[in-house]
């Protein structure tokens, strides 16, 4: 895997295919890697260099264990651009990584030239103050759950109701979840930066071509707050994919793959 020198921070990144680049941006605690199933070939059929970037504090990248901020996560991914000698290029960003966009389109609009923001939120509400609340708490203890406990918590967060109530699917899921669990304390830095201020207002300043993407069944970014986030940037678009949840690119692959090849190639969803 190539490292970049971003910073002063080591960014482990991959690439995939040739053609027009095109960044990826996972959310809290996912590598790059989670790319590599669905979405990479899919993009890469469509003529696209993909890049997927494995943030800070997600190995092989420096964990980062003192305090850093979603600006910091902005100027990484500008930073990674600039490394890779690209003027502007479109960047697809989900969850925390979205949120990370959304930053970057304020504070360096001439490094992008079309964004999809998936699962995203312009400001906190009640509920994800809580989750975060407990995520950092049980990061502060000694972040282990059992590991069949961590695959039921995860799959009932993260997965819509069509997933749950197919019995034989499920048992994949879970499977994969109980084989992958993640050790809560390791992406620490990033829990915190999850915990945004109200940054609806400023969105009316994006000028970048966006599109919105909400999960019709997401408990963690519920649809609405990524609704929000479209309504507040003058011009996106807003597609919202049903019978999926937060993982719903994952879940709904080819919806989601239609919709963000359209969208960069100049359809609208």
């Amino acid at each position: 895997m190539p490292i970049a020198l971003v910073n002063g921070v080591r960014l482990g990144y991959d690439e995939y295919g040739t053609g027009k680049p095109v960044v990826m941006v996972t959310g809290t605690g996912a590598p790059g890697r989670i790319w590599r199933t669905h979405q990479v070939p899919a993009l890469t059929r469509a003529g696209y260099r993909v890049i997927t970037l494995d943030n800070r504090g997600i190995p092989p990248s420096d964990p980062c264990p003192e305090e850093f901020t979603l600006h910091d996560m902005a100027a990484d991914i500008a930073g990674l651009i600039e490394h890779l000698g690209e003027d502007a290029c479109p960047i697809v960003g989900y969850s925390l990584g979205a949120i990370a966009v959304q930053e970057l389109l304020l504070a360096r609009p001439e490094l992008v030239t079309r964004a999809v923001l998936m699962a995203t939120s312009g400001r906190t509400d009640a509920l994800t103050a809580a989750m975060t609340a407990a995520d950092l708490e049980l990061g502060d203890g000694d972040g282990k759950l059992p590991p069949r406990f961590a695959a039921y918590v995860q799959a009932l967060q993260n997965l819509s109701p069509r997933t749950l109530n197919d019995d034989e699917g499920l048992r994949d899921w879970l499977a994969v979840f109980e084989m992958s669990a993640v050790d809560r304390s390791a992406p620490r830095g990033q829990l915190g930066i999850q915990l945004i201020p109200d940054r609806l207002r400023a969105y009316r300043r994006i000028s970048t071509p966006c599109l919105v993407i909400g999960f019709q069944d997401d408990l963690v970014i519920r649809p609405h707050l990524s609704h929000e986030v479209a309504k507040s940037i003058p011009g996106s678009t807003y597609a919202e994919i049903p019978g999926c949840g937060h993982y719903g690119y994952l879940e709904r692959p080819a919806a989601v793959n239609a919709a963000i090849t359209g969208f960069l190639s100049g359809r609208t969803p």
